[in-house]
């Protein structure tokens, strides 16, 4: 993924992917509730969505929809973070991530379901 977006563009972005193509003032509402920002700055991180080419808009009543899938950016910042954090090690991620918190027995089988899965 060549566009890098930031978190509170992502929080833009997830209105979008959860609830589907939608004007900016829905979006502007929902953010307004989840966030508390006021229309002027929902719609200033909208237009850099629109300018980063990650949000298309359209007429009539500036309707928004995502051109980059929740997918992609997921796997790029996933990517990004373990680089980052992690020296590139996937499995140093992973360690971290069990080492966490308590699984439950459903959460460990579904774990080695998906590493079996990828053998």
């Amino acid at each position: 993924m060549d566009v890098k977006l930031f978190d509170s563009e992502l929080k833009i972005m997830s209105v979008l992917w959860r609830e589907g193509d939608c004007t900016a003032k829905h979006i502007s509402d929902v953010m307004k509730e989840e966030t508390g920002w006021n229309i002027n700055t929902t719609y200033t991180l909208i237009k850099r969505c629109i300018k980063k080419g990650a949000i298309e808009r359209s007429e009539p009543n500036f309707r928004c929809h995502a051109l980059i899938p929740r997918e992609e950016v997921q796997a790029a910042e996933t990517d990004e973070l373990i680089d980052k954090i992690y020296d590139g090690s996937v499995d140093k991620l992973f360690a971290a991530l069990l080492g966490r918190k308590k699984l439950s027995s459903e959460q460990i089988e579904r774990l080695k379901q998906l590493v079996d899965e990828l053998e």
